[in-house]
């Protein structure tokens, strides 16, 4: 028995309405995503870690997850892991001709403008055989991250011409919504409004982060790390001096930070 079909038969026993796991009889589809979701992220975090040890576990903590769907699928009648691998070998031999058939790549950047007119072609596909007109953000799934989605968003658009030409133009827009927002706080406008204007500011520094070449969710979640290390310095000294942050002023504190700042600096 390979350790994949091991796997399925573990999933099996664990679905086993006589002597299987009551939490795990208990899930559903729904009730399965958050884990999925975390599970995606813990791959990421293990990977930005440098951690491989800790990556060869949660990609196996992932790989589980899509068992447990293809399982609840299969008990419904729908699929079976079996036709998700299936499924998605089509998909690669399909978007790869250039490697399993005879079609041409000069580059790399070849590969994507090829792989996306691929994308496009399903995309159309989809839509036709749904008896409705295609759309060029078709497909973007709606419960993705807002910071991805929105890289998602701006990069189907530029495709096809709707973008900034330069990045001078994205920080006159970023300082122009930053001034709506000023505004709004100003006139003292509704939470929703607020809240309006907010988004706006974080679409459009998106916006920037993508004509950097750079993934604003990756960098959000990098400087979250760096913020967790300050603060924790910050924790320690006061615990030596017998205190806690609320027993120290808003004064004491930002020296502690300026003074983790150097520390971790000359730490890395």
């Amino acid at each position: 028995m390979s350790e994949m079909e091991r796997l399925l038969a573990i999933m099996g026993r664990l679905r086993d309405p006589q002597g299987g796991c009551p939490w795990d009889l208990a899930q559903t589809f729904e009730t399965i995503v958050p884990f999925t979701l975390e599970e995606a992220y813990e791959v990421a975090d293990a990977i930005e870690r440098g951690d491989l040890d800790g990556l060869q576990e949660e990609l196996g903590d992932l790989l589980f997850q899509v068992v447990f769907h293809a399982h609840l699928a299969r008990e419904a009648g729908h699929f079976d892991f079996h036709r998700v691998a299936a499924a998605i070998c089509d998909k690669l031999v399909r978007r790869h001709p250039h490697v399993f058939g005879d079609a041409p790549v000069e580059d790399a950047g070849s590969q994507t403008r090829a792989w996306e007119a691929h994308k496009a072609r399903e995309r159309n596909d989809r839509a036709a055989a749904e008896g409705r007109r295609p759309g060029l953000l078709d497909n973007i799934p709606a419960p993705l991250p807002a910071l991805p989605r929105a890289m998602k968003l701006q990069r189907r658009t530029a495709r096809a011409g709707f973008d900034w030409e330069d990045r001078g133009e994205i920080f006159a827009k970023f300082d122009e919504e930053l001034a709506e927002l000023r505004a709004a706080l100003d006139s003292g406008a509704a939470p929703e409004e607020v809240d309006e204007e907010v988004g706006d500011l974080l679409f459009t520094l998106v916006n920037l982060a993508r004509h950097l070449d750079c993934d604003p969710e990756g960098a959000l979640r990098r400087t979250n790390r760096k913020f967790e290390r300050r603060f924790r310095y910050i924790e320690e000294r006061l615990a030596e001096e017998g205190r806690r942050p609320e027993d120290a002023t808003l004064n004491e504190m930002d020296t502690l930070w300026h003074e983790a700042k150097l520390d971790q600096r000359r730490d890395g």
